[in-house]
């Protein structure tokens, strides 16, 4: 029988604190009684922010992406693996088998070069600095680790081939581990329900967009700012094979992850076609 994995995503804005990685470690921990296996990549980004102002470094973004400089990747990779450290101690303290790691354990990157991106209708060029891209995914490393019924919890600290350190966006790394394996799903926890056509109202939740329908939404402006890179992520994920991705609200008080492993309608479901 095949092993169904899912990737699961999640950072700072959705799951925070003590509380919010013990809820999900036990959540994991119930699914992973179901023949369920779980690659779980956080990011740290509120954190990251938080932690440059109190060394005095300001964050800079640009359409929602963090500009990384070598002090902002210095700040980067002690704030990740930190918090690597607080996911797997909430994972062990669940009774989940877990090991935390960079992601250039599991991937090779490289330097994502400067391009060009539509922010409020205008047209802007972007140079992100030492910022990666996943170039190959090693699943053989990952699988290793599935198969002794360990959890993988990858930080996005990735490097080149000249052995360069990259700050990785968790939602590209996510995407680009999605790809590499086969899972059944990317899930992408944030800190809203999904895609809304009002981002005021929740009820104006759309359960399933094709990328055709995610392109006409981001064209209008309903989908901009922070939620391009994620529905960006997305479309790499899918374009790489993964079959869906979906984006739950990770402060919601349902299960964040069991609903959609039952198939209980939750978040919002992006596909191909």
């Amino acid at each position: 029988m095949k092993m169904k994995i899912y990737v699961v995503k999640f950072g700072g804005n959705a799951i925070r604190g003590k509380e919010d990685l013990m809820r999900l470690s036990k959540e994991v921990a119930e699914l992973l009684k179901e023949d369920v296996k779980m690659i779980l990549v956080h990011g740290g980004g509120p954190e990251i922010s938080a932690e440059m102002e109190k060394r005095g470094l300001n964050p800079k973004k640009v359409a929602g992406l963090r500009v990384t400089d070598e002090s902002t990747l210095e700040v980067a990779q002690d704030v990740l693996s930190a918090l690597n450290k607080d996911v797997t101690d909430s994972l062990t303290e669940a009774s989940v088998p877990a090991i935390g790691m960079p992601g250039y354990l599991c991937t090779l990157c490289k330097k994502k070069a400067p391009y060009k991106l539509t922010e409020e209708g205008k047209e802007v060029k972007v140079d992100l600095g030492l910022v990666g891209e996943i170039e190959e995914v090693y699943p053989d490393t990952l699988m290793d680790i599935l198969d002794k019924g360990i959890t993988p919890v990858i930080y996005p600290i990735g490097k080149d081939k000249k052995g360069r350190l990259l700050n990785v966006n968790a939602d590209t790394m996510a995407a680009g581990i999605a790809a590499g394996i086969e899972c059944e799903e990317l899930i992408l926890i944030s800190d809203v329900p999904g895609i809304l056509m009002d981002v005021k109202d929740p009820s104006s939740l759309v359960n399933k967009l094709t990328l055709k329908e995610v392109d006409d939404l981001i064209a209008d402006g309903t989908i901009s700012g922070g939620m391009i890179p994620k529905v960006d992520a997305c479309r790499s994920a899918l374009f790489a094979g993964v079959k869906t991705v979906r984006m739950v609200n990770g402060k919601d008080p349902r299960n964040i992850l069991t609903d959609v492993m039952k198939n209980v309608p939750h978040g919002t479901i992006i596909t191909k076609w």
